[in-house]
């Protein structure tokens, strides 16, 4: 051991763990991390030398059983608690060839105390030593697995703590409410001590409450934005639904028939719109049916397009079709198709395009790019973004509405403000969050 003091507490466990935190596979570079007590001890055996604590250093890596050289490349210290995870930890970067990290991982798992990582558990650590906020746990997770400008702007503002500023805020809020109506409580019969009842603490919660409600409302922009648009492309047989998801996607992930019938089953696409992740769904033709198979298709795309974000409904040119009626809770743009086959025709539908020639996709594609900005709040930075948000949020402005509403006594109304607090510190995960983080952590990489 290396013998360092002043370390910060480790985490659930006293074990030294480690892992490939770069991708898997040959690589130019690869990092290895770990973390945890013996984390000087095992840098100074295999580098020779402990560094100066956050100063990137060359130095030769040597298998300590034997001195057999591993690598040359560069070793960082940090000294806990200035680490990721609050403590000591170290990062080796070396050559990206299997046999070098292999070589390197066999000699540091000698070390007694030392153990593979486990998915997640460096940020599981961050989080139990004071590092990081859940809501910033969450955001590394959706940076890692960000794959549009609009996911990667709203992971970053998660990492950077914005969750947690914004519930530390409402936090300090209600702490001071319930520190008077504890007085009221208290000291009820003291002569210079001022009542406080319920109506006295409006000022202060009131506006919580304004806020609370504002980032509920614009929830489900938060939620599109991390999970993606739902798109579905309906309408009756034959209208060039698959032709449109093919060239959408720039690819034949649809099989393409003049017989009616052909899409059985719902068929899905990622899209990028202008920065916007959007699921493009493709569905089977609305129409009555007596074949078993068909309905199922027809039931299943009935069944997405009442839950979807935006239905395109699609119709030929020529030969429109009224949307179909157990659509009318949805979005519903009307389309019309083959208009490379009708010119002339008159359109009964506010679009004219033509998925085999191109004709007007760059047009809908504009406006489905709109359309996803529009729903994802055109740069809302509101802080739900995950359901276990929006009812933690919700339970908080219950409790506080409850408060403003009711004419309760004042126990009553310490107890609402006590379920809002618990409320908010779950949020963050300062309370009662141990049933959420096995799924969180399980979505991890194993060096994160």
């Amino acid at each position: 051991m290396n013998g360092l003091e002043g370390s910060a507490p480790i985490g659930r466990s006293g074990d030294t763990i480690f892992a490939v935190a770069s991708g898997a596979g040959r690589a130019a570079v690869a990092i290895l991390r770990l973390t945890g007590p013996a984390s000087g001890a095992i840098v100074k055996a295999v580098a020779g030398r402990l560094p100066p604590p956050r100063v990137a250093t060359l130095a030769t890596f040597r298998d300590p059983a034997t001195g057999e050289a591993i690598d040359q490349g560069l070793v960082i210290f940090f000294q806990g608690p200035r680490s990721y995870t609050g403590e000591d930890s170290a990062e080796f970067h070396i050559h990206g060839g299997r046999a070098v990290v292999a070589g390197l991982i066999a000699a540091i798992g000698s070390f007694e105390g030392a153990r593979a990582a486990e998915a997640g558990e460096f940020s599981r650590r961050a989080l139990m030593n004071g590092k990081l906020d859940l809501g910033q746990i969450e955001g590394i997770g959706d940076l890692v697995a960000a794959e549009t400008a609009s996911q990667r702007r709203q992971a970053l503002r998660q990492t950077a703590g914005m969750l947690g500023r914004r519930a530390g805020g409402w936090r300090a809020a209600l702490i001071e409410a319930s520190a008077r109506i504890a007085a009221d409580i208290d000291f009820s019969d003291e002569g210079d001590v001022a009542a406080a009842p319920a109506l006295d603490i409006a000022p202060i919660i009131a506006p919580v409450l304004a806020e609370l409600r504002g980032e509920l409302h614009a929830a489900r922009a938060g939620e599109r934005i991390r999970e993606g648009l739902t798109i579905v492309i309906a309408g009756p047989p034959n209208a060039g639904k698959s032709t449109l998801l093919n060239a959408l996607a720039r690819r034949d992930v649809a099989i393409v028939s003049k017989h009616a019938g052909t899409t059985r089953d719902v068929l899905e696409v990622e899209l990028d719109l202008g920065g916007y992740a959007a699921v493009l769904i493709d569905t089977a033709g609305l129409r009555e049916t007596t074949d078993p198979v068909e309905q199922i298709g027809v039931s299943r795309a009935l069944e997405r397009a009442q839950n979807a974000d935006l239905v395109l409904w699609l119709s030929e040119l020529g030969d429109f079709q009224a949307p179909d009626a157990r659509l009318t809770d949805a979005e519903l743009w009307q389309v019309a198709t083959k208009a490379d086959l009708a010119p002339s025709a008159q359109a009964e539908a506010a679009l004219c395009i033509s998925a085999a020639s191109g004709l007007n996709l760059d047009v809908l594609l504009d406006r489905l790019a709109q359309f996803a900005a529009e729903a994802g709040g055109a740069g809302h930075d509101g802080v739900i973004t995950r359901e276990r948000h929006r009812k933690s949020i919700a339970e908080a402005e219950s409790a506080l509405a409850r408060i403003l509403s009711d004419s309760a006594p004042v126990e009553i109304v310490a107890e609402d403000l006590r379920a809002a607090l618990f409320a908010l510190e779950r949020l963050v995960g300062r309370v009662d969050v141990e049933d959420i983080l096995g799924d969180i952590f399980s979505r991890f990489c194993i060096g994160k």
